[in-house]
């Protein structure tokens, strides 16, 4: 990392530390909400779940969550159980993905299926559903209910649309598009929407909102993906992990649209193939560099970031408001 970016990146994580230091009493209680709804006398369940919790993340969902009651200008006690449920709901979808990507790490610390192995781990996740769930139901919101519940068909999906897209070689944009605004957008959508009905806005009154939140969760995967074309060990993964896993994501999906179509044609009978070894992967990761595929990612996102601009000139300017652009900055520009 060069100095310039090292110096970016710091100062991006300050606008992330400043908008948790905004927040730190609401995070602070929501994260007591989660702690008191996964309690359990089960000292096996108990210690797995605080190893767990002991590393927390950098909690962008409920922070969204949180963000989006305060615009409306009002944190009460059903935004932070709306906050608990989302931040539940995405630790379980975590658990059950480690369990079917096999992953070792995640945050740096060993994951629940590598030390406790995949029975427990599933049992573990559908655990935190159960309380994000009855989380939920605490809000005594039905709109809230019927989006988290909502939320998991969604989630699920978009999981499946992935590995349909794997299979079936779907190797164009709007299928990649539309597959990670089901995994990944879906989430930032929800948080949107949960902590704007937990203030007591309508419908109305936050759609510019969700939509503002789901350009930011396309984003957010973009970004996650663009990961995979680096070797950087903090990021948690090994480089070409996703298409060691049948994954192609927009930079390769740019370079097999726009190279000569020879070479494209080459590259896609190697992604057909399947069964990629370390060298093949290598070779498509050079393809998707050499043809543009990265630069395109960041267009893409500064295109996304653009639109979203204008979802957010609904609301009159706040504190809360420029956490929200500061948050979207921080998600395109974060090194990990």
């Amino acid at each position: 990392m060069t100095a310039l970016m090292s110096a970016a990146y710091f100062f991006l994580m300050d606008q992330l530390n400043l908008i948790q230091n905004r927040l730190k009493k609401e995070l602070g209680e929501m994260n007591s909400i989660i702690h008191q709804s996964l309690y359990t006398p089960n000292e096996l369940m108990n210690q797995v779940v605080t190893n767990y919790l002991t590393v927390k993340g950098k909690q962008i969902r409920p922070i969204m969550v949180i963000l989006s009651a305060a615009l409306f200008g009002n944190v009460n006690e059903h935004v932070l159980h709306a906050g608990a449920a989302l931040e539940m709901l995405h630790n379980a979808s975590l658990i059950h993905d480690d369990v079917v990507d096999e992953t070792s790490l995640r945050r740096g610390r060993q994951t629940i299926n590598s030390i406790w192995g995949n029975h427990l781990a599933v049992l573990v996740g559908d655990y935190f559903v159960s309380n994000a769930l009855s989380a939920g139901i605490r809000t005594g919101n039905l709109e809230i209910i019927a989006a988290l519940s909502d939320l998991g068909k969604e989630l699920s999906l978009g999981e499946i649309d992935q590995i349909c897209n794997a299979r079936d070689h779907h190797f164009d944009e709007p299928s990649y598009i539309s597959m990670i605004r089901k995994k990944t957008a879906s989430l930032f959508m929800n948080c949107a929407k949960m902590g704007a009905e937990a203030a007591g806005a309508s419908a109305e009154e936050y759609a510019p909102l969700v939509s503002y939140a789901e350009l930011l969760g396309l984003c957010f995967q973009i970004k996650d993906d663009i990961f995979d074309y680096f070797d950087d060990p903090a990021i948690g993964k090994p480089t070409g992990n996703d298409l060691r896993e049948g994954k192609v994501t927009l930079p390769l999906l740019y370079a097999l649209a726009n190279a000569p179509q020879q070479q494209a044609q080459e590259m896609k009978e190697l992604l057909k193939r399947g069964n990629l070894n370390d060298s093949e992967i290598a070779i498509l990761i050079d393809f998707a560099k050499a043809n543009g595929g990265i630069e395109y990612a960041y267009f893409r996102m500064a295109e996304m970031q653009q639109e979203a601009e204008r979802y957010l000139d609904n609301y009159p300017e706040s504190e809360w408001k420029e956490s929200f652009r500061d948050l979207f900055s921080f998600i395109i520009s974060r090194q990990k």
